[in-house]
């Protein structure tokens, strides 16, 4: 499965940004699927995912910020991030959950203060 992430950005603190995610290929986007994010110098952390069934996770630090959804008519994924904070600056990704093995390009989101 392919997934090419978008939608990133320069925001200010206290703004909001949607990043969509679609999937292409066999299989695409009907499974368990979840952004990551990779700030500098940090490893990268799953911070929400939603399984095939709807059931949906977030990371306690973006819990009551960020929704994630899908469309499965569009093989898309979104993450919608509001209320952003400096600290939520990385590289947004988005895979299966598990993730692949190879990811995608990612989105920057650069959040000023």
């Amino acid at each position: 499965v392919q997934l090419q992430a978008c939608g990133g950005g320069l925001v200010q603190a206290g703004g909001s940004l949607t990043l969509s995610c679609r999937a292409s290929g066999g299989g695409a986007g009907i499974g368990n699927m979840g952004w990551y994010r990779q700030a500098p110098g940090k490893q990268r952390e799953i911070i929400a995912r939603i399984t095939s069934t709807g059931n949906i996770h977030y990371l306690d630090s973006v819990k009551g910020r960020f929704t994630i959804s899908r469309d499965y008519a569009k093989s898309t994924v979104y993450l919608h991030m509001s209320s952003l904070k400096v600290d939520d600056t990385a590289v947004y990704y988005c895979s299966t959950v598990p993730p692949q093995t190879s990811w995608g390009q990612g989105t920057l989101v650069t959040v000023s203060s």
